[in-house]
């Protein structure tokens, strides 16, 4: 691993005038650049938003920004990681201080609040607003752009270094960024998928999506990139093939059943892998990969995470801690989702289980 700089004033005001161009910048772009305009879903109120998705053109434009910067600017990402700590505590001091702004926010504009010392720390984690906007811009979906393309920045510094320190990159070093790419341009592409997620449609927005946000996605998720910048030993072509396979499986699964559901929600219509799409009362699809699985799209997910993992080879279990987490979170998940449709759906929902057998893994779980 490379030798980190220490922590002093100085990395502090220079990571934090560096993270607050970054987050401005983004939080400006998403209000001037050009997006389509989706229709949410239904809220608990039963109200629905508009909102605009321009996340791919954030996406393009931060790839042009970083272009620019090493044309013109001599960039070189490298210092990310040199003043690592500097940036985490920066960016963690920044989800404190946005999410309290946020809750003064919510209070002006008549959000009710619970009492007491207790209620306040219930308020600050959960949120009190289910939509917070800035010139109608909404905070909540646009939280994704730095927690995404903060971790793209952050991986792609991993890389960035690796060339600086041995002249080229070994190959386990290009499959990992080129799998995050791919994860993250994906993700982009079907941007619009996020409005039907749980958290969009239901959960207010507090410290505990702003900090999942800003800390633990950029800072965590990349947490493989650590093990190959030192490593000069190439990782053998068929390993690295192999585990391209798992990472393209899995990302076909995952983004392909997310758009399935999404596709049949907006348009329940339109064919599935060619066929009319099948159903259980008109309600729950049960054609493409949701005849597999009833949480067919987190089995792909853990697929994807798995081979970010693989990409450091076996020196060290602590880059594998991102999927074995997912397979406690996500299972948990699909327990919680499952216990909420069928309260939702109650008798068809039983149909449901019955057509699909399998949560995640088909003829074992």
């Amino acid at each position: 691993m490379p030798e980190l700089d220490p922590v002093t004033l100085a990395s502090l005001v220079h990571a934090a005038s560096v993270y607050a161009a970054f987050f401005f910048a983004l939080l400006l772009a998403a209000k001037i650049l050009p997006g389509k305009t989706y229709r949410g879903f239904p809220q608990p109120s039963g109200d629905r938003k508009d909102y605009k998705v321009n996340g791919l053109a954030l996406w393009v434009a931060t790839h042009m920004g970083v272009v620019a910067g090493v044309l013109w600017f001599d960039l070189s990402l490298a210092s990310l990681i040199r003043e690592f700590w500097s940036y985490f505590a920066v960016v963690n001091a920044a989800s404190f201080a946005w999410m309290f702004i946020l809750y003064l926010g919510g209070r002006v504009r008549g959000e009710t609040a619970r009492p007491g010392l207790l209620g306040f720390v219930q308020d600050y984690w959960y949120g009190v607003e289910l939509n917070p906007t800035w010139r109608d811009v909404d905070l909540k979906t646009w939280a994704y752009q730095p927690s995404l393309i903060g971790l793209a920045i952050l991986n792609a510094s991993f890389g960035w270094t690796q060339w600086e320190q041995l002249g080229t990159l070994t190959p386990q070093m290009i499959a990992y960024l080129g799998f995050w790419w791919l994860y993250l341009t994906s993700h982009f592409w079907f941007e619009a998928g996020v409005l039907s997620m749980w958290d969009v449609i239901a959960e207010k927005f507090g410290f505990m999506l702003v900090w999942g946000n800003l800390v633990l996605v950029p800072f965590f998720y990349c947490i493989g990139g650590w093990w190959l910048i030192g490593q000069t030993e190439p990782m053998p072509l068929w390993q690295v093939g192999g585990v391209a396979g798992l990472h393209l499986l899995g990302l076909w699964i995952f983004r392909g059943a997310n758009a399935q559901k999404d596709q049949f929600k907006r348009t329940p219509e339109r064919p599935i892998w060619g066929r009319p799409p099948e159903t259980i009362g008109g309600r729950l699809l049960v054609s493409g990969w949701w005849g597999f699985g009833r949480k067919i799209n987190y089995t792909g997910e853990i697929m994807v995470y798995f081979s970010f993992a693989l990409c450091t080879g076996m020196q060290s279990l602590i880059p594998y801690l991102l999927p074995l987490w997912l397979c406690v979170l996500l299972p948990h998940r699909a327990w919680r989702d499952e216990k909420r449709c069928s309260a939702k759906y109650g008798e068809l929902w039983e149909q449901y289980t019955k057509r699909a057998r399998f949560r995640m893994i088909p003829f074992l779980y």
